[in-house]
Order: structure tokens, then C-alpha cells, then sequence
């Protein structure tokens, strides 16, 4: 995936596809909001780490028989330019992201998306704008992640070529999450995206950054239980329904690594982000 203005994602295309190429691969651009570290002035719409402003009524999200989860990020959704993305978050309130980082067992029991049973050890919690909450205490024997403040900016993302959408628009009979004989997929193109935005970063809404495979048939397989080959078409047809919520880097700042220089992933159905069913959002992870 790449960031960027629309004009000059638009000029890199021109460079080195054929003009009518470039013009779909740009019909496939997704608004995004970056997330960084705030600095100075910057306005702030959420932070990495620190304490989670839980109502009274909820309860610390528990993966049964493992532990507590990590509270990982708050995000005020009325700080988002959410007018200017094309996924409907809510225009207040807040959200809340909980993962099990495995501090509490030595790193024994891993979240995975292809695995039903541990679905449990990670977490979406929207506090509505209406509801009162305050900031709540870690459990006992979990120590929670440095504060960090968080800035935002709209950019354009772009998919890597065989992500889901632009192998669908650009060669629908190519192996699913796989390179094809396409322009898109020259090494030329590859190395021009490449060199222009090269980092995963935070992000809400727009293309994630998969580390490896694309994300959205990681969770398309697992919802299918693993049981579908890349070659029946259910399995394109479910990854295509699949919208990213969020991403979260590794971030030195916040003290935070997943895996190798990795990333977390949280995706959602645009019918349940409609209904706000963020209970039903799902997560995946990926390193190096």
C-alpha cells in the first residue's frame, strides 16, 4: 500500500503505466487517515497506549482461560475528517482497540485469524459520545503502554497489485493474492510505489498495508474456516467484503512490537460498521 496526494499518486502512475492503466489503477485510490506521534501544536484525535476511558457497566476485555487483554488505542472518532473517508465510522464517540500481546504468558498463546478459538483475544469496544466513561486501571499484572498521542492526515492509499480489488479490476482470472502478468505488476511499477511510501504506519479506514499476504483473504479463509481453495470464487467474493477499521505498526514511542517489526490489523463488514457491531470486527497480524 502507498500514501499520498491524489496528484501525485496520479503522476507516478502516468511514469509507468499505459494512460488508460493508470486511470483505473487510480479509480481504485481509497481516502485514509494517517496516524502519527502529535508533536508541538498538532491537533491530537485519539494515543497509542496508556489507560483505556472505559462506562462503568463495561467490563475489562478478558480472553477466558488466558488473561486480560492490552489496551492498545483510543481513537475520538469526532476528531476524523470522517466526511472525507468512504467508510461510515461514526461521527462521535470512541473507539477502543484491545489485543492479548502475549506479555502475560511469554508469548504461548497467539491470536490468529485462521484460529476460531482464540478469536477472543482481541477487541473492539465503541464507547458512544452519550455514554459516561473514565479512565480505568490496568489488571493486576498488566502494565499498560506508554502514552502517546496521536496527529491525522487525509491521504489517498493505493492496494499492492494483487490485493483483492485491483487484481479484480485488472485481471479477475489471476490467482487469487498472487503477482500476474499485468503492468501493475511489473517490477518497474513494484519499485516506483516502493520508493515513494515504503512504511506501514497508523491508519484508519482507506488500503492496508498487509506485511505479507493481503489481510482482507487472510480473513476472508478464516471466516470460511480455512477450508476454501484460492481458486473458488467464494473466496474473492468474501475478501472483497472485508474493509480495513484500523492498523497499528509496531511503534517504538508506545514501546510496542508485534512479532518482527509487524502490524496489528482490525477489518470490518460495511454492514456491521453501519449497525456498529464492532464486536464483530476482525483481527489479524502480520511480520516480517
Amino acid at each position: 500500500m502507498t500514501h499520498g496526494s491524489r496528484d501525485a499518486l496520479r503522476s507516478l502512475a502516468l511514469r509507468h503505466l499505459p494512460p488508460a492503466d493508470a486511470e483505473k489503477w487510480l479509480r481504485l485510490l481509497r481516502p485514509g487517515v494517517r496516524l502519527e506521534v502529535a508533536a508541538g501544536p498538532d491537533s491530537i484525535v485519539g494515543r497509542l497506549g496508556g489507560l483505556p476511558a472505559l462506562p462503568a457497566a463495561s467490563e475489562w476485555p478478558v480472553w477466558e482461560g488466558h488473561g486480560p487483554l492490552s489496551f492498545i488505542a483510543s481513537i475520538d472518532c469526532a476528531s476524523l475528517p470522517t466526511a472525507a473517508l468512504d467508510i461510515d465510522l461514526p461521527e462521535a464517540g470512541t473507539l477502543l482497540f484491545f489485543y492479548f500481546d502475549g506479555r502475560l504468558d511469554d508469548g504461548e498463546a497467539l491470536v490468529l485469524a485462521e484460529d476460531r478459538t482464540s478469536w477472543a483475544g482481541a477487541r473492539v469496544i465503541f464507547v458512544a459520545a452519550e455514554e459516561e466513561a473514565a479512565e480505568r486501571e490496568t489488571p493486576a499484572g498488566l502494565e499498560p503502554y506508554p502514552a502517546v498521542p496521536l496527529t491525522a492526515r487525509l491521504e489517498m492509499t493505493a492496494a499492492k497489485p494483487w490485493d483483492p480489488s485491483v487484481r479484480n479490476t485488472f485481471a479477475p482470472d489471476a490467482p487469487l493474492g498472487q503477482r500476474y502478468d499485468h503492468p501493475v505488476c511489473s517490477q518497474e511499477f513494484l519499485d516506483a510505489l516502493w520508493e515513494f511510501d515504503d512504511h506501514i504506519g497508523h491508519q484508519i479506514g482507506g488500503h492496508a498495508h498487509s506485511v505479507q499476504n493481503p489481510v482482507e483473504i487472510e480473513v476472508a479463509e478464516a471466516v470460511l474456516d480455512g477450508e476454501t481453495p484460492r481458486d473458488d470464487p467464494r473466496l474473492s467474493d468474501e475478501a472483497g467484503r472485508w474493509l480495513l477499521l484500523a492498523q497499528f505498526d509496531t511503534e517504538d514511542a508506545a514501546d510496542m512490537m508485534w512479532g518482527d517489526a509487524g502490524a496489528l490489523y482490525w477489518l470490518i463488514r460495511p454492514q456491521d460498521l453501519a449497525e456498529r457491531r464492532f464486536d464483530r470486527a476482525m483481527f489479524t497480524w502480520q511480520c516480517c
